[in-house]
């Protein structure tokens, strides 16, 4: 997305894709391109759009998960200087701290889809009878469900921490990044073994088990996967 000068405004041009309930929106907060900078993070600025503004085009898109994204496409829609949210060319620290926030807020998101999953695979294993007894008493079965509450604790407990410390404004680049990247990657195995222990019942729509998979599985890429994070992470400790 790139933003060129016109005397008292700017023109703005290009896609944004996978934007969440863009089609409900009155304002669009747009982030574009202003300069060329030494590094990616210069020459960002952000922009407060009319979403009705002439040029602007927004098309819902069908999702794995059912989540209401949209493409968004700015056709040299002219927006006013005073539009400018911030400072001209200096938008990306601003960027940067919503999206940790918004990453933790999805680790947390993740971690509530995450006890329902456990919840509705413990009530199917304590339910269901194979052989004369108990789906949960088979070892296998209770294997997986106690890895599903490891999975779950170590996720809860990451994303307080990481969410106390956004909180307390103290540093916490470091715990962003370990909390997504584990997280992402603990609520998809999670959900996985849930599966495993509710078996077929739970691929079906009328279950909600394949729900929360679907929409962990979304949520894992949503302001950076589990690989990006790990990068990140990497920044942090100086590799």
């Amino acid at each position: 997305m790139k933003a060129e000068k016109d005397a008292d405004a700017f023109v703005i041009s290009g896609t944004k894709l996978f934007v969440p309930d863009a089609h409900l929106a009155n304002y669009i907060i747009c982030v574009a391109r202003t300069k060329e900078g030494e590094n990616k993070e210069d020459g960002i600025t952000l922009f407060l759009v009319d979403a009705k503004s002439q040029g602007v085009v927004i098309t819902p898109l069908k999702t794995f998960a059912g989540d209401k994204l949209n493409e968004v496409v700015f056709n040299n829609v002219k927006v006013p200087k005073g539009n400018i949210l911030g400072e001209l060319d200096k938008g990306w620290p601003i960027v940067k701290k919503v999206l940790q926030k918004a990453a933790i807020a999805k680790c947390a998101e993740m971690v509530g889809g995450g006890q329902r999953a456990l919840e509705l695979a413990i009530e199917q294993v304590t339910e269901r009878e194979q052989f004369g007894v108990k789906v949960g008493s088979f070892q296998a079965i209770q294997h997986h469900c106690a890895n599903i509450v490891t999975y779950l604790d170590t996720s809860r407990l990451m994303t307080h921490q990481a969410a106390w410390r956004i909180s307390e404004g103290l540093p916490c680049e470091r715990e962003i990044a370990m909390t997504k990247a584990w997280v992402t990657d603990s609520c998809r195995s999670l959900v996985a073994l849930a599966h495993q222990a509710v078996g077929g019942t739970g691929f079906m729509e009328e279950h909600d088990l394949q729900l929360y998979f679907r929409r962990t599985k979304a949520a894992g890429v949503y302001f950076g996967n589990a690989d990006f994070h790990r990068e990140a992470l990497a920044d942090v400790m100086g590799l």
